[in-house]
């Protein structure tokens, strides 16, 4: 019996976890359970799954969460304290760790360091930290799992030995497949008056609010650019990126023979997180078998940096190295939000994103302490040029 623990439970990643987790409790039994402010979900699934602990945000959210549960024999608490105690207990196994953004960071290292099976949903452990992350994964002798859709079909068309080594595996490029958004073809000029609701509307994928901005900027990709890097070793010229709209193919590896290894699949993250769940084994996602006669042509596109100025953006910062992704990804998510908040526009999210790059200096990560005072540094400056340009309520 696998004891889970979800960091994230009621986002898109950790929903999705449950379903799976739901369809073998033969198999799997979920320990803890975190939320920061869906305190009224996070009380269904407790009540549904029964994991023996509950962290949220905040106290608030603890005492009403406490009260929801109703006398239920669930261990509630609060904040990153509590949340690196769930990640690190030796009561769990299996942590998936899916918090969006850089609050993910301190449970995932805290997991790492237990030498725990890490399901790594979580971008911002390996763009913010990534060779302390790496160092704490091999030194503690954690397993390091990919969910991200893209990453864990690289990992499945990599060497079963593969040791983040490319060329000892004869890899000759890792191509990172990207659907290219719900903007792909909308004409660029127009791009300033895209609303919200637009940029959250994905053609393929259901996902949070934040990670769909992403994607329509192709931030995302980026970020899964620098991930790459860290999970597979390999440098930024051995790292493609593709346009591939139908979101069919979820990345490929090229080998220096000329084969190309791709893994296939209907676009639903229950297929990677079944997969990463039960490693080595395979077990059912509850995703429909793809039908290839039904998919039509697959097409595939080099992707445009006028269009997506983040994407190159993310590969500048990847080059830099030290703490330059942290500046680009604590900028971005301080953009994002005032774009969702609708006070900058679609546009200035890159245009906020390179000025914290380019006025900012970017050191070495020699430990978590100064990652975390460049991504406080970089907020500050963003939330500074986002006031400045931030649209006056009319």
């Amino acid at each position: 019996m696998q004891r889970i623990t979800i960091l994230g439970a009621t986002g898109s990643i950790g929903v999705s976890t449950l379903d799976v987790l739901a369809r073998h409790p033969e198999h799997y039994r979920v320990h803890a359970l975190s939320a920061h402010s869906r305190v009224a979900e996070l009380a269904a699934q407790c009540r549904q799954f029964r994991p023996e602990r509950a962290v949220v945000g905040t106290p608030q959210a603890a005492a009403e969460l406490t009260r929801l549960l109703d006398g239920l024999a669930v261990d509630v608490a609060y904040g990153e304290a509590a949340l690196c105690e769930i990640a690190s207990s030796a009561d769990t196994d299996t942590v998936m760790a899916a918090i969006v953004g850089a609050a993910g960071l301190a449970p995932a290292l805290a997991a790492a360091r237990a030498g725990k099976k890490i399901l790594l949903a979580n971008k911002e452990a390996l763009v913010m930290s990534g060779q302390l992350f790496m160092d704490a994964v091999r030194e503690h002798k954690a397993t390091l799992l990919p969910i991200d859709s893209e990453h864990n079909a690289i990992f499945q068309s990599l060497p079963s030995h593969y040791a983040r080594a490319p060329g000892a595996a004869g890899v000759a490029k890792i191509v990172l497949t990207a659907s290219g958004g719900p903007f792909l073809n909308r004409a660029v000029e127009t791009l300033d008056n895209v609303t919200p609701s637009e940029a959250c509307k994905h053609p393929n994928w259901s996902m949070g609010r934040k990670i769909s901005v992403d994607s329509a900027t192709m931030m995302n990709k980026g970020l899964e650019v620098i991930e790459a890097h860290w999970l597979f070793g390999a440098p930024a010229d051995l790292i493609e990126v593709v346009i591939h709209p139908q979101s069919v193919i979820h990345s490929m590896v090229s080998y220096v023979d000329g084969s190309v290894l791709a893994q296939l699949g209907n676009p639903d993250m229950r297929t990677p997180i079944a997969h990463a769940l039960a490693y080595p084994e395979r077990i059912a996602s509850g995703v429909a078998q793809l039908d290839l006669t039904e998919m039509g042509a697959l097409a595939f596109h080099k992707p445009d940096f006028a269009r997506f100025p983040c994407l190159a953006l993310a590969f500048d910062a990847l080059r830099a190295g030290g703490t330059a992704p942290a500046l680009l990804n604590a900028a971005n998510e301080i953009a994002v939000q005032a774009f969702l908040d609708e006070r900058i526009g679609f546009r200035d999210i890159d245009r906020v994103v390179r000025r914290v790059m380019d006025e900012n200096e970017h050191g070495a990560a020699h430990d978590i302490d100064a990652v975390m005072a460049q991504d406080a540094r970089a907020r500050s400056a963003a939330a500074q040029i986002v006031d400045g340009i931030a649209r006056r309520p009319s």
